[in-house]
Order: C-alpha cells, then sequence, then structure tokens
C-alpha cells in the first residue's frame, strides 16, 4: 500500500468512504447488504441487522502528552515525527478530530480503552478528561492502559467496568498490569464477565486495552505484548461459553485486526488502530436488534489527514501497510445469536 492511489476506508451499510490523500470522497444512500463497484472497488455494503436501537463510538491510544510519533523500543530506523515549536501538539490536533467526528453522530456512549497519556502524568490526564469528558460527560467511559500505569499511577480507572444502551451492553475489562508494558485479566475479572454474561438480558460486547495471545500461534512467550497466553486462554474460555457475548475490541497494537480461534467460532478478536497517527481511526459501532456493525472511521478533518499522511511512512515505510489492514479487519458484523 503506497498511499498515492485512492483507498476505500470504510463500508457500513449505507455509505462507502474513498480516501486519497488529503481528499475524501464519500458515497451516501447506499442498499444495505448489496454488492456495489465504485472507483474500481468491489465490495458489499454491511447488512441491516433489524431496527437500530443505538450508537457507541470507541477510540484507543489517543496518547495525550505525546511530541515525537515513530518511536519504539526495539525499532530505531524511523523515521520519526513531530511538529514545528509552538504548533499544536498532534495528540491534541487527532483528538479534536475524533471528538468532533464522533460527536456528529450523537452516540449514546463513548469507550477510550486505554493509553489516555503518553507518559502517565496528571497533567495529560487532566487534558485527557478536559477533551472528553468535556464533550460527552456521563456519557464517557473510559479505562487506563499501560501508558497511563508505567509507574504504577492511579489515576485512571481500573478493574472492570459495565455501560448498558439499548440493545447492548459494553463490558470494559481493565487489561493494565501496573509497571509492564504487556496485559493481563486476573481471576476476579474473568469471574465478573462469566456472571455478567450468564445473566445478560442482550447481548454483550466486550472491551479492553490490550489484545488476546492466539493459542494457534504456537509459542507461549512469557513477555507477550498483549494479554499473556495463560490469561488469554482463560478469557476465551468464558467467551466460548457464552454465545451471548459478540466479541472483543482492543486497542495497543495501534493497527486495525481481526481474528478468530477454533474455541469461539466466528466471534472476532478485534483490534482498532490508534487516533495518534496513521492512520487515525476510530470505530463506530451500530447497534442493532439483531446484532452490531462495527464500522471504521479514519479522522478526516484537513489538519488530521495531512498528519497521517506524513506518519504513515514511520518504521521503514511499513506502518500504513500494518496499522491499515484489510476491510474485513475494519469494517463487519457481529450477529446477536
Amino acid at each position: 500500500m503506497t498511499g498515492q492511489g485512492p483507498e476505500l476506508t470504510t463500508v457500513a451499510d449505507d455509505e462507502a468512504v474513498v480516501h486519497e490523500g488529503l481528499e475524501v470522497r464519500r458515497y451516501d444512500g447506499l442498499t444495505p447488504d448489496t454488492p456495489y463497484e465504485i472507483e474500481g472497488f468491489a465490495f458489499r455494503t454491511l447488512p441491516r441487522l433489524g431496527e437500530r436501537l443505538a450508537t457507541v463510538a470507541t477510540v484507543n491510544d489517543v496518547h495525550y502528552g505525546e511530541v515525537v510519533a515513530g518511536l519504539m523500543e526495539g525499532h530505531e530506523g524511523g523515521p520519526v515525527f513531530s511538529v514545528p515549536p509552538g504548533s499544536e501538539p498532534y495528540p491534541e490536533l487527532m483528538n479534536r478530530g475524533a471528538i468532533s467526528e464522533i460527536s456528529a453522530v450523537d452516540p449514546d456512549l463513548v469507550v477510550v480503552k486505554g493509553d489516555l497519556t503518553s507518559e502517565g502524568t496528571e497533567e495529560e490526564y487532566r487534558t485527557f478528561l478536559a477533551a472528553y469528558g468535556g464533550a460527552f460527560g456521563d456519557r464517557l467511559l473510559h479505562v487506563r492502559g499501560n501508558h497511563d500505569a508505567y509507574r504504577h499511577q492511579t489515576f485512571a480507572p481500573s478493574g472492570p467496568q459495565r455501560r448498558d444502551v439499548p440493545g447492548l451492553t459494553i463490558a470494559l475489562l481493565d487489561t493494565t498490569i501496573p509497571g509492564r508494558a504487556s496485559g493481563g485479566v486476573d481471576a476476579e475479572q474473568l469471574e465478573w464477565l462469566d456472571d455478567l454474561a450468564a445473566e445478560a438480558d442482550r447481548p454483550v460486547l466486550v472491551l479492553g486495552h490490550h489484545h488476546i495471545w492466539r493459542p494457534t500461534s504456537g509459542p507461549r512467550p512469557l513477555s507477550y505484548f498483549g494479554i499473556d497466553p495463560d490469561d488469554s486462554e482463560r478469557l476465551i474460555e468464558v467467551v466460548a461459553r457464552h454465545p451471548a457475548i459478540l466479541g472483543y475490541a482492543a486497542g495497543h497494537t495501534h493497527r486495525n485486526r481481526v481474528r478468530f480461534v477454533p474455541a469461539t467460532g466466528d466471534r472476532p478478536w478485534i483490534e482498532v488502530a490508534c487516533v495518534k497517527d496513521y492512520p487515525g481511526a476510530w470505530a463506530e459501532y451500530r447497534v442493532f436488534e439483531g446484532g452490531v456493525l462495527q464500522i471504521h472511521r479514519r479522522i478526516s478533518t484537513p489538519e488530521a489527514l495531512a498528519w497521517t499522511e506524513l506518519t504513515r511512512g514511520m518504521f521503514g515505510g511499513f506502518y500504513d501497510e500494518y496499522a491499515f489492514g484489510e476491510l474485513a479487519d475494519r469494517c463487519f458484523a457481529m450477529r446477536a445469536s
């Protein structure tokens, strides 16, 4: 993926979006579950799963306070990017765009699933709260990520949280292990989720900061970047027991990806790309009586697109291919059983 030509970014039940550099072309009024060919892209719109009941938006890896994009331990080759002195910090620029676009869909709930800050300082956290809390008030639900707890800080919410909207229960896990980049899910949270799903009167979507280790991947690294292998297997077992659970959505990896594991069949294990740099993403969850659609949104304010087009060249030019994912990683249906 070079970024020099058009990219089919988003397909929903009623629209498609094509990005080409700083240009955005939107195709509205499409028919659900129908094949189309637009600008040379062949695709099928997502199905409309009955009556529309609610909207949930989610972001992750917002990284307030970060000043250099493209730094990663073990990847010193660059390139890295920053904004000129005196310019608006790029996390604030990107999150301002995300908040504006999310506000436009008037969601019932906004979930920020970790890495609220870059260095885990009180000032960075206050900046996050002023932006997202100021925009969404009681509709905001958030949890810490590893960047928020490297020094065992306690300012962001920890422990599991639940929020109900029409047609859906959101179960937000705290996967952060203070002082570590990797994650886990303790027995108390797993029991909480087990009980919640057993008693659910509507579908459940589980979210957390860290992604799972997939049992079919083979090696069981002790320092796995996501949820450690033992805890991942226990979380998968809970999901497998409860058909009410539609899937699990994480951040942390800064990429769009969907994986499946044998024990949970066609229920997705989702990763959503970050806000702070390419592709500059948030996810819209359209809740219907028959399930939920995930619809990827690339933040499309002019200044956000200028920054993300620049940062797609990180990590030796391979970042765009890594982070963007395939259309099926970004836009898909989760049907209620």
